[in-house]
């Protein structure tokens, strides 16, 4: 038997609908002024793989509808529950309210590295990502319970924002089995 790609229809994709019905996996991205209307659909996308409970797009930042968006979130943003606000801080506020840990991935003094970060069997966690220059805000770090660093071993010590997404959700997702 050799090894073939599956079809689209072999994969068993749920509609927008459904996925909204069904319950999420406890996490929540909130984009700190990521001003790039592609970076914000690969965020949509990368989120609906995971079945995140929602984006939280924050500042300046695109919104849908956007066509920029559509291209790289591919409906994502059609399936995923998301809110704007204008204030990241009140969105942050809201989120610890609602029970969530509030985490920026960022490289601060004290973050840690996400290899050694096991998350919390039915904790819930908001997920900060900032802007492409900037990173997260400082504002945003010191509202955090916690900062997350992806370990780097290059010249450059960052990823793209949609890059540090998916590495950083796959790993809540993958090391709690949410």
């Amino acid at each position: 038997m050799s090894n073939r790609k599956l079809l689209s229809i072999e994969m068993g994709r749920i509609s927008a609908d459904d996925y909204r019905s069904r319950p999420g996996c406890g996490i929540v991205l909130v984009l700190d002024n990521i001003r790039s209307a592609h970076n914000v659909g690969s965020a949509f996308r990368t989120a609906d793989c995971f079945k995140a409970d929602k984006v939280v797009l924050c500042g300046i930042c695109a919104t849908p509808p956007s066509a920029e968006i559509h291209k790289s979130a591919l409906g994502a943003e059609d399936s995923v529950p998301w809110e704007y606000a204008q204030d990241t801080l009140a969105a942050l506020r809201a989120l610890k309210a609602q029970g969530y840990t509030i985490v920026s991935a960022e490289q601060t003094t004290e973050s840690v590295k996400l290899d050694a970060f096991v998350p919390e069997a039915g904790r819930k966690y908001a997920v900060v990502f900032g802007n492409e220059v900037d990173g997260v805000s400082q504002e945003a770090v010191d509202a955090s319970d916690f900062s997350l660093e992806i370990p780097q071993y290059g010249t450059k010590h960052s990823f793209n924002v949609s890059v540090s997404i998916g590495i950083i959700l796959w790993h809540l997702h993958s090391a709690n089995n949410l």
